[in-house]
């Protein structure tokens, strides 16, 4: 089983939150974590609010709305 760090680690690498990690990371939130991964999930989240990564959700959404204008 992944941890938040893990998933964390490989986004900001990669510079992408695939839906398949934004999925596994709700569900490990909703279970006990320790420090590390708190704040693996902390960097991650300014790194998505700075541009640094991108959602591929929200990616996604953006599309197809620019699609439908």
């Amino acid at each position: 089983m992944a941890r938040i760090c893990d998933i964390a680690q490989q986004a900001l690498t990669t510079g992408c939150l695939t839906i398949t990690a934004e999925d596994e990371l709700r569900r490990l939130m909703q279970t006990k974590y320790d420090n590390e991964d708190f704040f693996a999930f902390m960097q991650l989240q300014h790194a998505a609010m700075e541009g640094k990564v991108k959602q591929e959700s929200r990616e996604q959404r953006r599309d197809r709305h620019a699609a439908i204008c």
